[in-house]
């Protein structure tokens, strides 16, 4: 994985990020206000934690984040941020479970092994948002937000078709703190039917 060492990678290294990825977060959680104070966010694919860093702080010490990963996260987070080392095609909706309930927040920015084949790395994308969106169906509260990182290329379009039979709105970001050469894209769900 090549580091680019930017403008966003120096800001975060300052303001105490693990990665500049939190950055994207933030653009879209300023644009969209989709992060409140007391929430319960279940954040997929968390590490290397910056995401994890930023909505611990939004929701305070009201709301609770749970994070899961394949690679285990060596950060020391706050009490209210909890972290699963699992892979989410093996975990059910039970077992993601907050506070014995829904949650109101699902972010994912998730991304598959690529392999350089823009056509199969969007197939392999898609196939990861479509476990995320099979576990927001079950956990995530009506009116919640499910936030993913996509890849551009053929199976976008329908996967924000899928995003229109459970969302109210659906939006899709492309926060300036991506690389101008990534083939990532941000859908946003707002509002779940």
């Amino acid at each position: 994985m090549k580091k680019i060492k930017d403008h966003y990678f120096h800001k975060a290294k300052r303001e105490g990020y693990v990665a500049r990825s939190a950055y994207k977060l933030e653009e879209i959680d300023k644009k969209h206000r989709i992060i409140q104070n007391g929430n319960l966010v279940l954040d997929l694919g968390c590490f290397p934690g910056s995401w994890l860093q930023y909505t611990s702080r939004k929701v305070g010490l009201k709301g609770q984040v749970f994070g899961v990963d394949l690679q285990a996260v060596n950060l020391s987070l706050p009490a209210n941020v909890k972290v699963l080392q699992a892979d989410i095609f093996e975990l059910t909706a039970k077992d993601l479970e907050m506070n014995g309930g829904m949650v109101d927040v699902i972010l994912s920015d998730m991304a598959p092994k690529t392999t350089g084949i823009r056509g199969t790395d969007a197939l392999r994308s898609y196939a990861l948002n479509q476990q995320v969106l099979q576990l927001a169906d079950d956990l995530l509260r009506t009116q919640g937000t499910l936030l993913v990182k996509a890849f551009q290329g053929a199976p976008l379009e329908e996967l924000r078709r899928e995003f229109s039979n459970s969302f109210a709105q659906v939006k899709l970001c492309k926060p300036k703190s991506s690389r101008s050469e990534s083939v990532e894209i941000f859908i946003l769900g707002l509002a779940k039917k």
